[in-house]
Formats: structure tokens, sequence, C-alpha cells
């Protein structure tokens, strides 16, 4: 526990009851919006500069979240509670600025993570109120994994068998500029399995006539997963022996031509390019609940369905309140076997520490992937992004 005093910056409740006002008179969410964001900036950079810290917690007054920034609900786990296990994360396009991702984008460039966090989820007092989303144990478990996190510490890890330690994961997603002119603007997110992430951000791309989803031109696809590899290398001081890439969409054949191609240049010598979405199909189980967490089903030789979020046998119960809907995987290109890739994908749905579940319906590769592009649409093209995980969640 920290007791020096210098380690704490205060906003000013005039400040405050100021962007209240500016909200109920003129409705300009915006710009009252950045408002209290260079408020925050203010000493958050005192504090990079001063001290140095591994972390910088902002506590945001419940004033100010319930009158400007609970319009942003669910948009973000760490502004308010996470949210429980059995809750769906609803993405919702941005039709305003969004508080929370505006800080975390300009905030940045001091190099140091932050933790956002509301006032009343610190308080004891909250614990029994109807209000109150989770019981204390759980916000302290997800408030203290997220910090070590971003301190540097890894809460865990995936197990792997033999040189499966060398195993690069990258997934690719797509986000709208913030000025929507923009159609799409590639990302990725290589991560390895003890959770090593490092973020890259991509070229613009356009929208495919047909299908009506963004895809990558060659040359993009080249560079991109070019990038990702000496990203993995700059991070581990190594190679990876094999790279895997998982995507939301279907792989066109220049897209397959650019990631081959920069896997070949890199002489890796195994490779997997997989496509992992949500199905329409389900699976029904004998008895009162749905199939267990694991569930795979081979649909095909290259389609395969897995239950990632559903009844888990060591509690003998699902402890959801809907149908779960399984996730599809799909082989685009295969050097390892199937069963090998879905084990995988279940395992990386565990790794994300801003959700702290071990239950988590996508994998880390794809999660972080959309998360990233929430905050990435607010860094500038001349600003340089972090390449850190924990600066996004």
């Amino acid at each position: 526990m920290i007791s020096n005093k210098n380690y704490f910056r205060q906003i000013n409740d005039t400040d405050i009851n100021r962007n209240i006002k500016e909200v109920q008179k003129f409705k300009n969410f915006d710009e009252v919006k950045k408002r209290i964001a260079n408020d925050y900036l203010t000493h958050i950079e005192y504090l990079a500069d001063n001290k140095n810290p591994d972390v910088i917690v902002c506590i945001l007054p419940d004033n100010l979240y319930n009158k400007i920034l609970k319009v942003e609900k669910n948009e973000s786990a760490d502004i308010e509670e996470a949210p429980q296990q059995n809750e769906t994360i609803t993405e919702i396009e941005d039709i305003a600025l969004n508080f929370r991702n505006f800080l975390k984008a300009k905030a940045m460039r001091f190099r140091i993570p932050l933790q956002l966090i509301k006032e009343s989820s610190l308080s004891v007092e909250q614990i029994g109120e109807k209000s109150s989303k989770q019981d204390l144990a759980t916000r302290a478990w997800n408030f203290c994994t997220a910090i070590y996190y971003k301190a540097g510490g890894i809460p865990w890890k995936a197990q792997v068998k033999g040189n499966d330690n060398l195993t690069c994961f990258v997934g690719i997603s797509f986000y709208r500029s913030l000025d929507k002119k923009t159609l799409q603007t590639s990302l990725a997110q290589v991560f390895d399995e003890q959770g090593k992430g490092v973020i890259l951000r991509g070229s613009p791309v356009e929208i495919d006539k047909k299908d009506r989803q963004p895809h990558l031109t060659e040359q993009q696809a080249y560079e991109l997963l070019k990038n990702a590899i000496r990203g993995y290398k700059d991070a581990e001081g190594t190679y990876p022996r094999r790279v895997v890439v998982h995507k939301s969409s279907k792989y066109t054949e220049e897209e397959k031509e650019g990631f081959s191609k920069a896997i070949e240049e890199e002489e890796i010598s195994t490779f997997d390019f997989i496509t992992i979405f949500e199905s329409d199909i389900r699976l029904f189980r004998i008895g009162n609940y749905p199939p267990l967490r694991g569930t795979c089903l081979e649909l095909t030789e290259t389609q395969y369905l897995l239950y990632s979020k559903s009844s888990v046998d060591y509690y003998q119960t699902y402890a959801g309140m809907y149908i779960p809907q399984p996730i599809e995987i799909r082989i685009a290109e295969l050097n390892s076997s199937p069963l090998k890739i879905c084990e995988e994908v279940l395992a990386l749905t565990k790794m994300n520490w801003n959700k702290t579940q071990f239950d988590g319906k996508m994998p880390i590769t794809i999660d972080c992937a959309r998360s990233v592009g929430k905050i990435m649409k607010y860094v500038k093209e001349d600003e340089t992004p972090s390449k850190k995980y924990g600066f996004y969640m």
C-alpha cells in the first residue's frame, strides 16, 4: 500500500461540477469528455515525469460517471466492474467520443498503462446493494489481476508441450477510422503461449464487393505478418518455429499468398491459417444442461464446432442465462492436427486478463485484436502506439 501522498493527484470538485454543468447546459458530450480527459492527462503527465510508477489508477467519481460517462456502459470492463462470467460483451459502434478509449490513447505517450475504475467499485459499502454486479472477492480479483499484469507480471500461462513454446499466434481484426472515411484499417495482435503480446497497426483496407468483408491485399498481408514475426523476434530474441494466424473472416487467395511469402522468407517450417467466428449451429446434450465446455464436433475435414463457453463439468452446471453459442473453426491452411488447433483455441480463451474468465468465448487473439481497435482509432497516424497489450485493456 502506498502511503506517500505525492503519488496521489486529485481532480478538483470544482472542475467536476463545471464539466457536469456544461453537459447539462449544452449537451455537448464530446467536448466535455475531452476537457475531463485533459484534466486527467495533466496529472498523469506529472506522475509519469516525476514518480515513474508501473501503473496509474484513474478513479472516476460517481457523479461524473453517472451524468457524463454512463452512456458508455458495457463498452469497457475496466471503467466499471468487469462483467460477470456469464455476461456477453456487446460491441457498440462509436457514435460519440468514448472517454475511456480516448483517455488511454492520449495517455499512451507517457508509456505508463492506465487502470480506470469507478469510485463506487472501490467501496466496501456497495457490497450487497442491488446496483453492485459483483461481490467484493470478484471485484478484488479482477482489479488486482489487471494491475498485476499491467505492472509487468504474468498471472498465468497456457501449458505447452515439447517445442510448442516457440509458436507465434497472430490475431487479425479490422476497425473503422474515427472520421469514418477510411473504410477499414487492419490490426494484428501477436501472442505467444505465455500471453506476451505485441500490438501492431496495419494499413487501410478495402471492403470486398462480393462478401462485403474487409480483406488485405497480398502486399498488405505480407507486410503485416512480416512485422508480426519481427515483433515476436524482438520480444523473444528468436524467431518462432510455428506461426498460427487467426481471423474472423475467410481468407482470400491474395491473403494466403501474402502470409505464405512472409513465412517462407523467415524460414518458418510450420504454419496454420484459421478462421474463427460465432456459429449458428447448436448441439443438444441429453439431460438438463448444454454440452460441456471443450466439446468439439467435426463437421467436415476443415470445419469444426467448439463449445468454449458452456457447461463446466467441475461445477456440474451451466451458469449462463441463455443457450450457449459455440464457435466455428474453419481451416484454410493446415500443417498441424485439427485437434491441436481446437485445443489451442480453447486454451487461448483463458488468456484474456482484462476479463479474468476461465471460460471466455473467443480466444485472446481475436478478442484482443477487436478491443485494441477501439483505442487505436484515437491514435493519430503520426503518433506511435504502444506495442504492449496492457495499454489497451
